[in-house]
């Protein structure tokens, strides 16, 4: 199949993309995980798909625990504020002390274990599902994602940018390792009395760090996301509706789109729509495209890896979105989503043994607007969009054609 009259379209894609993302962000409740929101936005979703000729689609919903994704910072500074008191004391307390708090930020925020979970609120989240079967036998599906929750407010790095959050959060990691080390010297009877002494209250500069963690993230305020991330929600959107427009209709292809919310709690809505639905995506290769912050062109990249550089995902999905881009001469990059990068659901997605790669655009130096109330519908970039959804089309195309199969 040839689908230039839709890449050609891609402008057009792009204004779509960003009527319907200011539409939610302006008309709907904010979208918090496990929020009314979220689901709201799920449900509008839903109906768009059915009315873009989607057969099959449902709103599922989750149970989840969403405020532990960040939650884990108030045990782990905890664990820290206690390992300097019990350093003058008993040693030996302040080395267990730290290795808990490191844990708990290891497992809950460095693999997305549902390591504290339990410690908070339990709450519902909601994912959306459209298919859209091909006139012929079902041969192949081709899945588009994006999550449409949005995160709770960064504080710090709305006053402080990048530079400020992420100095902030070193300096706290440096204060836990540097009162391990000295703990570990004075058990061993390394550094003994004043040495001793002193090198404990060196510690004392790392106090202000660790209580402003406490303070990391807000609550009650919600950010907009329309970039992180109705921007990845809307491709797989948009190309439905580009499709229609131009009244085309795959012949052997399915294709879906999946909205998987409460991302921003830790992957938790993907990870619950691959339970539920990894062994149905075995009968046709299927391949997933997890979209996540579609704005700063220059940075669009396929991520061979994901979930902090720890899970690796189909190689061929990635190869596929890249390839594609090399046909339209669209620049991009293969990367990685580094340490303390975070994830995208497409690492939910390769661990439930799913073909899945992420492919975002922002610089791992975060914008001002990332996690941020400067998320709004005014920072959308209308030009990364369209060569997004352009890219997508003929990756789309080229797996219509066989490629990669």
């Amino acid at each position: 199949m040839d689908l230039s009259k839709v890449i050609n379209k891609k402008d057009d894609a792009a204004q779509y993309m960003i009527d319907e993302i200011t539409h939610i962000c302006k008309e709907f409740e904010t979208r918090a995980p496990g929020s009314k929101g979220e689901e709201q936005a799920c449900e509008y979703a839903a109906q768009t798909l059915r009315d873009l000729g989607c057969d099959r689609v449902f709103v599922e919903s989750f149970k989840e625990n969403p405020n532990a994704f960040f939650g884990w910072i108030y045990l782990t500074i905890s664990c820290c504020l206690l390992a300097f008191a019990s350093y003058f004391f008993i040693p030996v307390l302040s080395i267990i002390f730290i290795a808990i708090g490191l844990g708990i930020c290891f497992l809950q925020f460095g693999l997305y274990k549902k390591t504290v979970d339990k410690l908070f609120k339990e709450k519902i989240g909601h994912n959306a599902t459209g298919f859209k079967k091909p006139t012929g036998e079902v041969k192949r599906r081709i899945i588009f994602n994006g999550h449409p929750d949005a995160c709770w407010e960064w504080p710090f790095k709305y006053k402080f940018t990048y530079l400020g959050f992420d100095i902030h959060m070193a300096v706290c990691f440096v204060g836990a390792f540097y009162i391990l080390a000295v703990s570990i010297l004075k058990l061993a009877g390394v550094i003994t009395g004043s040495l001793a002494l002193t090198l404990g209250l060196v510690a004392i500069v790392f106090i202000p760090f660790w209580f402003g963690l406490y303070f990391m993230w807000n609550e009650k305020r919600i950010v907009d996301g329309a970039n992180d991330n109705l921007t990845g929600c809307y491709i797989g959107i948009a190309i439905l509706k580009m499709l229609k427009d131009e009244g085309i209709e795959l012949e052997n292809t399915e294709i879906g789109v999946v909205l998987s919310g409460s991302e921003e709690a830790g992957l938790r809505g993907s990870k619950a729509w691959s339970e539920a639905h990894k062994d149905e995506m075995n009968d046709v290769p299927t391949f997933i495209f997890s979209y996540d912050t579609i704005t700063q062109s220059e940075e669009l990249m396929v991520n061979y890896r994901d979930l902090n550089g720890t899970v690796k995902v189909d190689k061929d999905v990635s190869d596929l979105f890249y390839e594609a881009c090399e046909e339209l001469n669209i620049p991009c990059k293969k990367g990685i989503v580094p340490p303390l990068g975070g994830a995208t659901d497409s690492a939910a997605f390769a661990q439930a043994g799913l073909r899945a790669t992420g492919i975002t655009a922002l610089s791992h130096a975060l914008p001002d607007f990332y996690h941020t109330r400067l998320d709004t519908p005014e920072a959308l970039n209308k030009d990364c969009l369209a060569t997004c959804f352009a890219a997508s089309v003929k990756a789309l195309e080229m797996f219509d054609n066989g490629a990669k199969q």
